[in-house]
């Protein structure tokens, strides 16, 4: 993935400065909190929305059994139309593509649709060190790019700036990447979103290339299909004489008709509409209508390392709705940023270090950065069960094991600093398949329980900082039972 994040700090670190910035978690809360809630109205409307999160979810699941059929269909179906497919093993090759391809052009600058895609693999930075000018045109990712900023939220990228930021931002920064700010710019956001439109117009009208992502891949028709709330996405797709589309392996559906389910459940959990305001799709090239030359690239980048894993590879129903980042407590008070990698929130917790690996110390720390409550399993859109894919990739981190790296089959050490928690871990096996030496230690636990510390010695200590000990009860469960007949005297 991209070296964007080189250098973050593990997790618990991150968050405990941003914990701290007291506008950061004001601007966090009000928003996740709106979101949430108008969220939770948009789909109470629907009877049957249990039925299309399941639909949902078989979709996605028989997709990723049968990827490789699909993805050669994809690639033919898109050939037919007139496009050209390329094949991205990784995001070096991939912005080595993109790179080739703008270059081919003669141009120097190009416009993009938000793409979480080419955030991932670094894209901007990849060709800006080629001298090409990249300019984002998504409202949030332009107030992110003029601010040197870093997208901390999957929907809304600049969900961490509030009015007053954004003005300041736009005034100081819109005149060096082109049409300066109006003057006496204040923050109301009709003038801001004015401001950003005339800036914006310069760019659709003079750039020859464009580059997008796609929310879905249509393999029986090769059918590209993007869903955005501004319109900038339609700029950018149509007015281009170039069109470069790089595509994460895993958004391909297999007909038409499942893109009925994701339409359905797409807008509701991401933006609490009943339907999105531009939906864009494109297929190959036509005479006189849109770009004359088109590109898909499909991008693989830990992909199939993912795919490889029974557990974990339900991270790749993703929709990217964001629904599981507003409802998540954790990222309410830390923010995207903590996470290190352009996917933040519950679903970058379990799909960052499956992409990248676990071998970094911010990756080996974010199947940590959670409280398991579930909540975002709850509102997931495809039913992906974020705790139970954390709980597998934590065993990962402290036990190490087989795993798929670059498509080879390989054996993961230990992360360094979990030497306490791998020997508690492995104690604890001990004793729960010792069933005499559990009774000898609950007892024993039991009679001592008025000399115990309120918080744990040496590594333990980092566990009960935050959390309170529970008190060991009078006597094991197992003595009650055997003592009162499991209640049926009457004692308690």
């Amino acid at each position: 993935m991209s070296g964007t994040f080189v250098g973050m700090p593990a997790f618990p670190e991150a968050a405990r400065t941003a914990v701290r910035n007291p506008t950061l978690r004001g601007n966090l809360r009000h928003a996740t909190h709106t979101i949430r809630d108008k969220r939770a109205r948009a789909v109470a409307e629907l009877d049957d929305w249990a039925a299309l999160r399941e639909a949902g979810r078989r979709i996605k699941d028989h997709t990723l059994r049968h990827l490789d059929r699909y993805l050669v269909q994809v690639e033919e179906a898109v050939t037919a139309a007139g496009g050209t497919v390329h094949w991205a093993a990784d995001a070096e090759e991939a912005n080595a593509i993109v790179a080739w391809l703008v270059k081919e052009t003669g141009e120097r600058e190009v416009v993009k649709v938000k793409s979480m895609a080419t955030q991932e693999i670094g894209l901007n930075e990849a060709l800006e060190a080629e001298g090409i000018h990249a300019y984002e045109t998504d409202l949030a990712e332009l107030i992110v790019q003029l601010g040197k900023d870093r997208p901390s939220h999957i929907l809304v990228p600049a969900i961490h700036r509030n009015r007053g930021e954004i003005r300041d931002i736009f005034r100081s920064e819109m005149g060096e990447w082109g049409r300066p700010a109006p003057e006496g710019l204040t923050d109301a956001p009709a003038e801001l979103a004015e401001a950003a439109r005339l800036h914006l117009r310069e760019k659709f009208l003079r750039a020859k290339v464009g580059i997008s992502g796609a929310n879905f891949v249509v393999a029986e028709t090769g059918t590209l299909v993007v869903v955005e709330s501004e319109g900038n996405g339609r700029m950018c797709l149509t007015l281009p004489e170039t069109l470069i589309s790089v595509v994460g392996i895993e958004k391909v559906v297999p007909r038409w008709q499942d893109l009925e389910v994701f339409l359905q459940t797409l807008p509701r959990s991401s933006t609490a509409e009943r339907m999105n305001p531009y939906t864009s799709m494109w297929t190959g090239t036509t005479d006189e209508d849109g770009p004359g030359t088109f590109h898909l690239v499909l991008l693989d980048n830990g992909r199939t390392d993912t795919l490889a894993d029974e557990v974990g590879r339900q991270a790749l129903r993703c929709i990217r709705c964001s629904a599981c980042l507003n409802v998540c407590p954790v990222y309410e008070r830390a923010g995207g940023h903590a996470y290190g990698s352009v996917y933040p929130g519950p679903i970058g917790a379990i799909l960052s270090p499956q992409l990248r690996g676990t071998g970094s110390e911010i990756d080996a720390s974010l199947p940590y950065a959670s409280s398991l409550c579930g909540a975002c399993y709850e509102v997931c859109p495809v039913a992906i069960d974020i705790p139970e894919v954390l709980v597998h990739l934590r065993e990962r981190v402290v036990q190490g094991g087989p795993a798929v790296r670059r498509g080879n089959r390989v054996v993961l050490r230990p992360a360094k600093g979990h030497a306490a928690e791998r020997a508690a871990m492995r104690a604890a096996q001990w004793a729960f398949t010792h069933p005499g030496a559990l009774r000898a230690g609950q007892r024993l636990a039991s009679r001592t329980r008025r000399f115990h510390p309120r918080t744990l010695p040496g590594p333990g200590r980092a566990w009960s900082g935050t959390r309170d000990l529970p008190e060991v009860p009078a006597e094991p469960f197992r003595d009650w039972w055997q003592r009162t007949r499991g209640g049926k005297d009457g004692a308690e």
